[in-house]
Protein backbone atom coordinates (compact mmCIF):
# COMPACT_ATOMS: atom_id res chain seq x y z
CA UNK A 1 0.00 0.00 0.00
CA UNK A 2 1.36 3.39 -0.95
CA UNK A 3 1.36 5.79 1.97
CA UNK A 4 2.22 9.40 2.60
CA UNK A 5 4.80 9.86 5.33
CA UNK A 6 4.81 13.12 7.20
CA UNK A 7 7.88 15.36 6.98
CA UNK A 8 10.84 14.30 9.14
CA UNK A 9 10.58 15.41 12.73
CA UNK A 10 13.19 16.81 15.08
CA UNK A 11 14.17 14.96 18.26
CA UNK A 12 12.33 17.61 20.27
CA UNK A 13 9.17 16.99 18.26
CA UNK A 14 9.56 13.24 18.75
CA UNK A 15 9.48 13.78 22.49
CA UNK A 16 6.23 15.68 22.24
CA UNK A 17 2.91 13.96 22.78
CA UNK A 18 0.64 14.56 19.78
CA UNK A 19 -2.23 16.90 20.57
CA UNK A 20 -5.31 14.72 20.79
CA UNK A 21 -8.88 15.84 20.43
CA UNK A 22 -10.76 12.96 21.99
CA UNK A 23 -14.18 12.37 23.51
CA UNK A 24 -13.10 12.33 27.15
CA UNK A 25 -16.44 11.82 28.85
CA UNK A 26 -18.52 8.81 29.75
CA UNK A 27 -17.50 5.17 30.07
CA UNK A 28 -14.00 5.59 28.60
CA UNK A 29 -13.02 7.61 31.67
CA UNK A 30 -14.47 4.96 33.95
CA UNK A 31 -12.61 2.30 31.99
CA UNK A 32 -9.37 4.28 32.22
CA UNK A 33 -9.77 4.67 35.96
CA UNK A 34 -10.56 0.98 36.44
CA UNK A 35 -7.53 -0.06 34.35
CA UNK A 36 -5.18 2.22 36.31
CA UNK A 37 -6.58 1.08 39.66
CA UNK A 38 -6.15 -2.54 38.57
CA UNK A 39 -2.63 -2.16 37.15
CA UNK A 40 -0.93 -4.63 39.57
CA UNK A 41 -3.64 -7.24 38.97
CA UNK A 42 -3.49 -6.67 35.20
CA UNK A 43 0.29 -7.07 34.99
CA UNK A 44 0.18 -10.21 37.16
CA UNK A 45 -2.63 -11.60 34.97
CA UNK A 46 -0.54 -11.07 31.83
CA UNK A 47 2.48 -12.71 33.50
CA UNK A 48 0.45 -15.79 34.33
CA UNK A 49 -0.98 -15.94 30.81
CA UNK A 50 2.51 -15.88 29.30
CA UNK A 51 3.49 -18.77 31.54
CA UNK A 52 0.83 -20.86 29.77
CA UNK A 53 0.87 -19.38 26.26
CA UNK A 54 3.57 -18.35 23.78
CA UNK A 55 3.38 -14.75 22.57
CA UNK A 56 3.50 -14.12 18.86
CA UNK A 57 7.03 -13.19 17.77
CA UNK A 58 5.95 -9.71 16.76
CA UNK A 59 2.64 -8.01 16.08
CA UNK A 60 0.85 -4.73 15.48
CA UNK A 61 -2.70 -3.91 16.58
CA UNK A 62 -4.97 -1.21 15.14
CA UNK A 63 -7.11 0.31 17.91
CA UNK A 64 -10.16 2.56 17.70
CA UNK A 65 -11.10 4.93 20.53
CA UNK A 66 -14.77 5.86 20.19
CA UNK A 67 -14.82 7.86 23.41
CA UNK A 68 -17.24 5.33 24.90
CA UNK A 69 -15.28 2.17 24.05
CA UNK A 70 -11.73 1.23 23.14
CA UNK A 71 -11.29 -1.84 20.95
CA UNK A 72 -8.88 -3.53 18.52
CA UNK A 73 -10.08 -3.80 14.93
CA UNK A 74 -7.13 -5.56 13.30
CA UNK A 75 -4.15 -7.64 14.48
CA UNK A 76 -1.20 -7.96 12.11
CA UNK A 77 1.26 -10.80 12.77
CA UNK A 78 3.73 -9.63 10.09
CA UNK A 79 3.98 -5.89 10.89
CA UNK A 80 5.69 -3.77 8.24
CA UNK A 81 5.70 -0.26 9.66
CA UNK A 82 8.75 -0.38 11.93
CA UNK A 83 10.15 2.66 10.13
CA UNK A 84 7.21 4.72 11.47
CA UNK A 85 8.25 4.33 15.10
CA UNK A 86 10.09 7.06 16.99
CA UNK A 87 13.83 6.54 17.59
CA UNK A 88 13.05 6.62 21.31
CA UNK A 89 11.63 3.09 21.02
CA UNK A 90 14.85 1.54 19.71
CA UNK A 91 16.40 0.50 23.06
CA UNK A 92 13.18 -1.18 24.14
CA UNK A 93 12.75 -2.88 20.76
CA UNK A 94 16.32 -4.19 20.93
CA UNK A 95 15.76 -5.57 24.44
CA UNK A 96 12.50 -7.20 23.33
CA UNK A 97 14.26 -8.71 20.30
CA UNK A 98 16.92 -10.15 22.58
CA UNK A 99 14.29 -11.68 24.83
CA UNK A 100 12.37 -13.13 21.89
CA UNK A 101 15.45 -14.70 20.30
CA UNK A 102 16.84 -16.03 23.59
CA UNK A 103 13.56 -17.77 24.32
CA UNK A 104 13.61 -19.58 20.97
CA UNK A 105 17.31 -20.16 20.35
CA UNK A 106 19.76 -18.73 22.95
CA UNK A 107 22.77 -19.59 20.78
CA UNK A 108 21.27 -17.92 17.69
CA UNK A 109 23.86 -16.03 15.64
CA UNK A 110 22.54 -15.62 12.08
CA UNK A 111 19.09 -14.25 11.18
CA UNK A 112 17.56 -14.16 7.70
CA UNK A 113 14.66 -11.75 7.07
CA UNK A 114 12.37 -12.72 4.19
CA UNK A 115 10.42 -9.71 2.86
CA UNK A 116 7.42 -9.33 0.62
CA UNK A 117 7.96 -9.94 -3.08
CA UNK A 118 8.30 -6.94 -5.39
CA UNK A 119 9.60 -4.77 -2.55
CA UNK A 120 10.02 -1.53 -4.50
CA UNK A 121 7.96 0.55 -2.07
CA UNK A 122 10.56 2.82 -0.43
CA UNK A 123 8.63 2.99 2.83
CA UNK A 124 8.46 -0.79 3.09
CA UNK A 125 12.20 -1.00 2.38
CA UNK A 126 12.80 1.51 5.19
CA UNK A 127 10.81 -0.83 7.43
CA UNK A 128 13.16 -3.70 6.50
CA UNK A 129 16.19 -1.53 7.25
CA UNK A 130 14.77 -0.73 10.69
CA UNK A 131 14.14 -4.42 11.42
CA UNK A 132 17.66 -5.27 10.30
CA UNK A 133 19.02 -2.54 12.58
CA UNK A 134 17.03 -3.79 15.59
CA UNK A 135 18.24 -7.39 15.30
CA UNK A 136 21.79 -6.35 14.50
CA UNK A 137 21.85 -4.34 17.75
CA UNK A 138 20.41 -7.41 19.50
CA UNK A 139 23.59 -9.28 18.55
CA UNK A 140 22.62 -11.01 15.31
CA UNK A 141 24.20 -11.16 11.88
CA UNK A 142 21.27 -10.17 9.68
CA UNK A 143 20.73 -10.60 5.94
CA UNK A 144 17.67 -9.86 3.79
CA UNK A 145 16.85 -12.91 1.66
CA UNK A 146 14.27 -12.52 -1.08
CA UNK A 147 12.16 -15.36 -2.51
CA UNK A 148 11.00 -13.06 -5.32
CA UNK A 149 11.74 -14.82 -8.64
CA UNK A 150 12.81 -11.44 -10.04
CA UNK A 151 15.69 -11.20 -7.57
CA UNK A 152 18.30 -13.43 -9.24
CA UNK A 153 21.43 -11.82 -7.80
CA UNK A 154 22.46 -9.62 -4.90
CA UNK A 155 20.69 -6.29 -5.41
CA UNK A 156 21.47 -3.03 -3.63
CA UNK A 157 18.56 -0.65 -3.15
CA UNK A 158 19.16 2.97 -2.12
CA UNK A 159 16.89 4.24 0.67
CA UNK A 160 15.30 7.71 0.40
CA UNK A 161 16.61 8.80 3.80
CA UNK A 162 20.15 7.68 3.05
CA UNK A 163 21.81 4.31 3.35
CA UNK A 164 21.07 1.21 1.33
CA UNK A 165 19.54 -2.24 1.64
CA UNK A 166 20.94 -5.40 0.07
CA UNK A 167 18.43 -7.98 -1.20
CA UNK A 168 19.93 -11.44 -1.79
CA UNK A 169 18.24 -14.36 -3.56
CA UNK A 170 17.31 -17.19 -1.20
CA UNK A 171 18.93 -20.57 -1.81
CA UNK A 172 17.09 -23.72 -0.72
CA UNK A 173 19.00 -26.82 0.34
CA UNK A 174 17.43 -30.14 1.23
CA UNK A 175 16.10 -28.94 4.59
CA UNK A 176 17.52 -25.43 5.02
CA UNK A 177 17.15 -21.92 3.65
CA UNK A 178 19.93 -19.39 3.29
CA UNK A 179 21.69 -17.01 0.97
CA UNK A 180 25.11 -17.34 -0.59
CA UNK A 181 27.79 -17.83 2.10
CA UNK A 182 25.24 -17.25 4.90
CA UNK A 183 23.55 -20.09 6.80
CA UNK A 184 20.96 -18.75 9.28
CA UNK A 185 19.60 -20.64 12.27
CA UNK A 186 16.52 -18.39 12.41
CA UNK A 187 14.29 -17.10 9.60
CA UNK A 188 11.99 -14.12 10.17
CA UNK A 189 9.07 -13.69 7.78
CA UNK A 190 8.04 -10.10 7.08
CA UNK A 191 5.38 -11.09 4.57
CA UNK A 192 1.88 -12.39 5.35
CA UNK A 193 2.01 -14.73 2.32
CA UNK A 194 -1.51 -13.67 1.32
CA UNK A 195 -0.92 -14.97 -2.20
CA UNK A 196 -0.16 -18.44 -0.82
CA UNK A 197 2.71 -20.30 0.84
CA UNK A 198 5.50 -20.96 -1.68
CA UNK A 199 7.02 -24.42 -1.62
CA UNK A 200 10.47 -23.02 -0.82
CA UNK A 201 9.24 -22.23 2.72
CA UNK A 202 7.67 -25.62 3.41
CA UNK A 203 9.20 -28.63 5.19
CA UNK A 204 11.94 -26.71 6.96
CA UNK A 205 12.88 -28.74 10.04
CA UNK A 206 16.39 -27.64 10.95
CA UNK A 207 15.75 -23.91 11.28
CA UNK A 208 13.36 -21.75 13.28
CA UNK A 209 10.72 -20.12 11.04
CA UNK A 210 9.11 -17.09 12.69
CA UNK A 211 6.19 -16.55 12.71
CA UNK A 212 5.09 -20.08 11.77
CA UNK A 213 3.44 -20.66 8.40
CA UNK A 214 0.01 -21.19 9.96
CA UNK A 215 0.13 -17.52 11.11
CA UNK A 216 -0.12 -16.47 7.45
CA UNK A 217 -3.42 -15.67 5.72
CA UNK A 218 -3.75 -18.93 3.77
CA UNK A 219 -4.56 -20.49 7.17
CA UNK A 220 -5.46 -17.60 9.42
CA UNK A 221 -9.06 -16.34 9.82
CA UNK A 222 -10.24 -13.10 11.41
CA UNK A 223 -13.35 -14.83 12.75
CA UNK A 224 -11.18 -17.19 14.79
CA UNK A 225 -9.04 -14.32 16.06
CA UNK A 226 -11.98 -12.24 17.24
CA UNK A 227 -13.61 -15.30 18.78
CA UNK A 228 -10.44 -15.77 20.84
CA UNK A 229 -10.39 -12.06 21.66
CA UNK A 230 -14.00 -12.13 22.84
CA UNK A 231 -13.17 -14.98 25.21
CA UNK A 232 -10.20 -13.04 26.59
CA UNK A 233 -12.20 -9.79 26.85
CA UNK A 234 -14.81 -11.55 28.99
CA UNK A 235 -12.17 -12.87 31.36
CA UNK A 236 -10.37 -9.54 31.47
CA UNK A 237 -13.63 -7.67 32.04
CA UNK A 238 -14.37 -9.94 34.99
CA UNK A 239 -10.85 -9.36 36.34
CA UNK A 240 -11.22 -5.56 36.51
CA UNK A 241 -15.02 -5.38 36.86
CA UNK A 242 -16.09 -3.82 33.56
CA UNK A 243 -18.48 -4.71 30.76
CA UNK A 244 -16.39 -6.65 28.17
CA UNK A 245 -18.25 -4.79 25.41
CA UNK A 246 -16.27 -1.66 26.29
CA UNK A 247 -13.14 -3.34 24.88
CA UNK A 248 -14.62 -5.84 22.40
CA UNK A 249 -15.86 -5.21 18.84
CA UNK A 250 -18.69 -7.71 18.49
CA UNK A 251 -18.36 -9.85 15.37
CA UNK A 252 -19.92 -12.83 13.66
CA UNK A 253 -18.84 -15.12 10.84
CA UNK A 254 -21.13 -14.88 7.83
CA UNK A 255 -19.38 -17.47 5.67
CA UNK A 256 -19.37 -17.39 1.88
CA UNK A 257 -22.04 -14.91 0.85
CA UNK A 258 -22.29 -13.68 -2.73
CA UNK A 259 -24.46 -10.51 -2.81
CA UNK A 260 -25.06 -11.01 -6.54
CA UNK A 261 -27.18 -14.04 -5.63
CA UNK A 262 -30.49 -13.67 -3.72
CA UNK A 263 -29.48 -16.19 -1.02
CA UNK A 264 -26.09 -14.55 -0.51
CA UNK A 265 -27.56 -11.06 -0.30
CA UNK A 266 -30.16 -12.22 2.20
CA UNK A 267 -27.47 -13.86 4.35
CA UNK A 268 -25.46 -10.63 4.43
CA UNK A 269 -28.54 -8.56 5.27
CA UNK A 270 -29.58 -10.99 8.00
CA UNK A 271 -26.17 -10.99 9.71
CA UNK A 272 -25.77 -7.22 9.38
CA UNK A 273 -29.26 -6.53 10.74
CA UNK A 274 -28.70 -8.85 13.72
CA UNK A 275 -25.40 -7.13 14.54
CA UNK A 276 -26.91 -3.65 14.18
CA UNK A 277 -29.67 -4.68 16.58
CA UNK A 278 -27.07 -5.80 19.16
CA UNK A 279 -25.14 -2.54 18.80
CA UNK A 280 -28.31 -0.42 19.13
CA UNK A 281 -29.12 -2.27 22.32
CA UNK A 282 -25.69 -1.46 23.81
CA UNK A 283 -25.90 2.16 22.65
CA UNK A 284 -29.27 2.49 24.37
CA UNK A 285 -27.88 0.91 27.54
CA UNK A 286 -25.07 3.48 27.70
CA UNK A 287 -27.05 6.46 26.40
CA UNK A 288 -24.86 6.81 23.31
CA UNK A 289 -26.27 9.19 20.70
CA UNK A 290 -24.41 7.83 17.68
CA UNK A 291 -25.75 6.00 14.66
CA UNK A 292 -24.57 2.36 14.82
CA UNK A 293 -22.81 0.81 11.84
CA UNK A 294 -21.19 -2.49 10.97
CA UNK A 295 -18.29 -3.37 8.70
CA UNK A 296 -18.12 -6.39 6.42
CA UNK A 297 -14.58 -7.75 5.93
CA UNK A 298 -13.00 -10.70 4.15
CA UNK A 299 -12.39 -13.40 6.75
CA UNK A 300 -8.96 -14.34 5.43
CA UNK A 301 -7.82 -10.84 4.42
CA UNK A 302 -5.73 -12.38 1.68
CA UNK A 303 -8.39 -12.86 -0.99
CA UNK A 304 -9.89 -9.38 -0.84
CA UNK A 305 -9.05 -6.09 0.83
CA UNK A 306 -11.16 -3.18 1.96
CA UNK A 307 -14.28 -3.09 4.11
CA UNK A 308 -17.94 -2.41 3.41
CA UNK A 309 -19.49 0.02 5.90
CA UNK A 310 -23.21 -0.55 6.49
CA UNK A 311 -25.65 1.55 8.55
CA UNK A 312 -28.84 -0.05 7.25
CA UNK A 313 -28.92 -3.71 6.18
CA UNK A 314 -31.34 -2.86 3.37
CA UNK A 315 -28.59 -0.81 1.66
CA UNK A 316 -26.15 -3.70 1.20
CA UNK A 317 -27.24 -4.57 -2.35
CA UNK A 318 -26.81 -0.99 -3.57
CA UNK A 319 -23.52 -0.54 -1.70
CA UNK A 320 -22.06 -3.67 -3.29
CA UNK A 321 -22.98 -2.38 -6.74
CA UNK A 322 -21.63 1.13 -6.15
CA UNK A 323 -18.31 -0.10 -4.78
CA UNK A 324 -16.74 3.19 -3.65
CA UNK A 325 -12.92 3.22 -3.45
CA UNK A 326 -11.58 1.22 -0.51
CA UNK A 327 -14.65 -0.97 -0.08
CA UNK A 328 -14.78 -4.74 -0.19
CA UNK A 329 -14.70 -6.17 -3.70
CA UNK A 330 -17.34 -8.89 -4.08
CA UNK A 331 -16.51 -9.37 -7.76
CA UNK A 332 -13.29 -11.25 -6.98
CA UNK A 333 -13.32 -15.01 -6.29
CA UNK A 334 -15.77 -15.65 -3.50
CA UNK A 335 -14.40 -16.02 0.00
CA UNK A 336 -15.91 -15.96 3.46
CA UNK A 337 -16.66 -12.73 5.29
CA UNK A 338 -17.26 -11.52 8.82
CA UNK A 339 -19.69 -8.86 10.01
CA UNK A 340 -18.23 -6.74 12.79
CA UNK A 341 -19.52 -3.94 14.97
CA UNK A 342 -18.14 -0.67 13.63
CA UNK A 343 -16.08 1.33 16.12
CA UNK A 344 -15.82 5.09 15.62
CA UNK A 345 -12.55 6.91 16.12
CA UNK A 346 -13.00 10.22 17.91
CA UNK A 347 -9.32 11.09 17.92
CA UNK A 348 -7.77 13.81 15.79
CA UNK A 349 -4.31 15.10 15.13
CA UNK A 350 -4.82 18.60 13.80
CA UNK A 351 -7.76 18.15 11.39
CA UNK A 352 -7.03 14.54 10.45
CA UNK A 353 -8.88 11.53 11.83
CA UNK A 354 -6.43 9.35 13.80
CA UNK A 355 -6.16 5.87 15.26
CA UNK A 356 -3.37 4.40 17.40
CA UNK A 357 -1.37 1.40 16.23
CA UNK A 358 0.47 -0.54 18.95
CA UNK A 359 3.68 -2.42 18.05
CA UNK A 360 4.84 -5.38 20.11
CA UNK A 361 7.70 -7.84 20.07
CA UNK A 362 7.42 -10.98 22.15
CA UNK A 363 5.23 -9.92 25.11
CA UNK A 364 6.45 -6.34 25.22
CA UNK A 365 4.90 -3.13 23.91
CA UNK A 366 7.80 -1.40 22.15
CA UNK A 367 6.11 1.63 20.61
CA UNK A 368 3.54 2.68 18.11
CA UNK A 369 2.22 5.50 16.03
CA UNK A 370 -0.96 7.26 15.03
CA UNK A 371 -2.27 6.42 11.59
CA UNK A 372 -3.95 9.57 10.32
CA UNK A 373 -6.02 10.30 7.23
CA UNK A 374 -7.40 13.74 6.39
CA UNK A 375 -9.64 12.30 3.67
CA UNK A 376 -11.43 9.69 5.76
CA UNK A 377 -14.32 9.93 8.21
CA UNK A 378 -14.61 8.73 11.80
CA UNK A 379 -16.43 5.57 10.68
CA UNK A 380 -14.09 4.66 7.80
CA UNK A 381 -10.93 2.57 7.57
CA UNK A 382 -7.80 4.73 7.76
CA UNK A 383 -5.58 1.99 6.33
CA UNK A 384 -5.79 3.34 2.79
CA UNK A 385 -3.73 5.31 0.28
CA UNK A 386 -3.16 8.82 1.59
CA UNK A 387 -2.54 7.72 5.18
CA UNK A 388 0.19 9.39 7.21
CA UNK A 389 1.96 8.37 10.41
CA UNK A 390 2.86 10.27 13.58
CA UNK A 391 5.38 8.37 15.75
CA UNK A 392 4.66 7.78 19.41
CA UNK A 393 6.82 6.08 22.04
CA UNK A 394 4.38 4.22 24.26
CA UNK A 395 7.03 3.31 26.80
CA UNK A 396 9.16 6.45 27.11
CA UNK A 397 10.06 7.12 30.72
CA UNK A 398 8.16 10.40 30.62
CA UNK A 399 5.07 8.58 29.34
CA UNK A 400 4.66 6.09 32.19
CA UNK A 401 1.16 5.86 33.69
CA UNK A 402 0.31 8.50 36.27
CA UNK A 403 -2.05 7.00 38.88
CA UNK A 404 -4.20 9.57 40.61
CA UNK A 405 -4.44 11.92 37.64
CA UNK A 406 -8.00 12.79 36.69
CA UNK A 407 -9.25 10.41 33.97
CA UNK A 408 -8.92 11.88 30.50
CA UNK A 409 -6.34 14.45 31.59
CA UNK A 410 -3.24 12.29 31.15
CA UNK A 411 -2.04 11.19 27.73
CA UNK A 412 0.37 8.65 29.32
CA UNK A 413 -2.60 6.97 31.02
CA UNK A 414 -4.40 6.78 27.69
CA UNK A 415 -1.27 5.29 26.10
CA UNK A 416 -1.05 2.67 28.86
CA UNK A 417 -4.61 1.67 28.00
CA UNK A 418 -3.64 1.34 24.36
CA UNK A 419 -0.84 -1.01 25.41
CA UNK A 420 -3.21 -3.13 27.50
CA UNK A 421 -5.67 -3.50 24.60
CA UNK A 422 -2.80 -4.27 22.23
CA UNK A 423 -1.53 -7.02 24.53
CA UNK A 424 -5.02 -8.49 24.87
CA UNK A 425 -5.21 -8.74 21.07
CA UNK A 426 -1.73 -10.27 20.95
CA UNK A 427 -2.80 -12.82 23.55
CA UNK A 428 -5.83 -13.64 21.40
CA UNK A 429 -3.46 -14.22 18.47
CA UNK A 430 -1.49 -16.65 20.65
CA UNK A 431 -4.67 -18.58 21.45
CA UNK A 432 -5.55 -18.52 17.76
CA UNK A 433 -2.18 -19.93 16.65
CA UNK A 434 -2.29 -22.66 19.30
CA UNK A 435 -5.69 -23.77 18.01
CA UNK A 436 -4.46 -23.94 14.40
CA UNK A 437 -0.98 -25.40 14.98
CA UNK A 438 -0.72 -28.43 12.67
CA UNK A 439 1.92 -29.97 14.94
CA UNK A 440 0.02 -29.49 18.21
CA UNK A 441 -0.55 -32.54 20.36
CA UNK A 442 -4.14 -32.87 21.56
Amino acid sequence: MAAVILPSRTEEEDRMVPHLVTALTGPINELEQRVLDSMPAIERWFRLEWMEHTPTFYSAVDIRNAGFKLAPVDTNLFPSGWNNLTPAMMPLAVQAAMAAIEKICPEARNLLIIPENRTRNSFYLANLAQLQRIFHMAGMNVHIGSIDPEIKKSTTVELPGGGALVLEPVVRGKRRLGVKDFDPCTILLNTDLSAGVPGILEDIHEQYLLPPLHAAWPTRRKSRHFQSYEEIAKRFGKLIGVDPWLINPMSTRCGAADPSQPAGLEALRSHADAMLTKVRRKYKEYGINEKPFVVIKADDSGSRTGVLTVRDARDIGALCQQRPAGTLDFSSPLAEVIVQEGVLTNERINDAVAEPVVYMMDRYVVGGFYRIHAGRGVDESLNAPGAGFVPLAFAESTHLPQPGVRPGASAPNRFYMYGVIGRLAMLAASYELEATDPEAEY
